[in-house]
């Protein structure tokens, strides 16, 4: 433990990255700040709160940027939505599985059920993650958001 010490800083540092560096255990969340009842304050007030780094203006009952919003929280979350679809059928947009950003069809198969992956073959996707639809890919293979994939089982 450092219970004195003197410190030369040869760049510019907050206190806080400072702090971060010598303690070393702080993690960092990302934070969306919400504004509702834009419907009650004046144009100019909206127009500051929405142009604040993240930040987010809606109304809850004039239902105004709800959509937005959503988009937004997906952004921050890092998530992605990932349908299914059976051989023969259309695919099932009603039920997604929700997973991080960057997962794999193998996080897909493990998702679904545990020895999935184990009994894998190949998969078919449909989406913005393969060059044409659809595109037949191994376990490796990084989903995007709103991609479709039905999996071939050994």
């Amino acid at each position: 433990e450092i219970f004195n010490a003197e410190v030369l800083f040869r760049e510019d540092c907050s206190p806080d990255e400072f702090i971060d560096v010598i303690v070393g255990n702080r993690v960092y969340m990302p934070c969306l700040y919400v504004y509702n009842k834009i419907d009650q304050i004046s144009m100019e007030e909206v127009d500051r709160l929405a142009r604040r780094p993240h930040s987010v203006v809606i109304s809850c009952g004039m239902k105004l940027n709800l959509d937005y919003l959503l988009e937004k929280l997906w952004e921050y979350l890092a998530l992605t939505c990932i349908y299914t679809k059976k051989r023969g059928q259309r695919p099932d947009f009603t039920d997604a599985i929700i997973l991080r950003k960057g997962a794999s069809v193998e996080h897909v198969c493990h998702r679904i059920h545990r020895s999935l992956a184990s009994q894998f073959k190949y998969a078919l996707v449909w989406g913005t993650s393969t060059k044409y639809s659809p595109q037949r890919v191994g376990l490796t293979h990084v989903m995007e958001h709103e991609d479709v994939i039905q999996i071939v089982k050994k």
